[in-house]
């Protein structure tokens, strides 16, 4: 089913950043130098939605959104930041229960690290565990409610299960933060003909 596939594409964007000199530096820096990082980077998230929204051009839109994944999957503690490298590195491995572990431990160290639940509900999404996917997908919204990628995963789930109207809304939510996504307007498409052919 095509909005099965789209979240792979949207929901696991950019791998969490390895831990770096500079994420340690950040780890011990005072908690004023911590919060003036946390304000670039919200200061920065905020300019990408604004520029997300307004560009028309896909290609440039796929590049504004890549850089809204990083920093989405950015956290300023090195414990955690190591912690997402090793559960992208079992991923890759196939060793899905080892990078559930990692990723229980950064939500439980971090738990408004937006980061974590998202990609920890791309991993359940992947082990076909769509239930904990959504709730997972919830949280993310709870913290970020224009993270394209989550709401990619919901319309997906939604629509697999058969609640086309939900999942329509979840797409249609997805558009207005993200308008020049194809994938997305081919699934707006789609669910709406299929609503309206069942209403015939």
């Amino acid at each position: 089913m095509r909005f099965f596939r789209l979240p792979i594409l949207m929901l696991g964007l950019i791998p969490a950043m390895p831990a770096t000199a500079q994420d340690e530096e950040a780890a011990s820096a005072s908690p004023l130098a911590v919060m003036s990082d946390e304000m670039t980077t919200a200061d920065s998230v905020e300019r990408l939605l604004v520029d997300l929204k307004r560009q028309r051009n896909p290609d440039s839109a796929q590049s504004i959104a890549a850089r809204l994944s990083t920093l989405w999957s950015r956290s300023d503690s090195a414990t955690v930041n190591l912690l997402m490298q090793w559960a992208d590195d079992a991923i890759k491995k196939e060793k899905k229960a080892a990078a559930l572990d990692f990723l229980d431990q950064a939500i439980t160290l971090k738990p408004d690290f937006v980061g974590a639940w998202n990609k920890r509900a791309t991993l359940h999404f992947s082990m076909g565990a769509f239930s904990k996917s959504m709730s997972d997908i919830n949280h993310v919204l709870t913290l970020e409610p224009r993270h394209f990628g989550a709401l990619a995963g919901m319309g997906a789930i939604l629509a697999e299960s058969g609640r086309e109207e939900m999942a329509l809304r979840a797409w249609e939510r997805y558009l207005e933060i993200y308008p020049s996504d194809r994938q997305a307007q081919e699934a707006v498409t789609n669910l709406s003909e299929k609503l309206a052919g069942n209403r015939i």
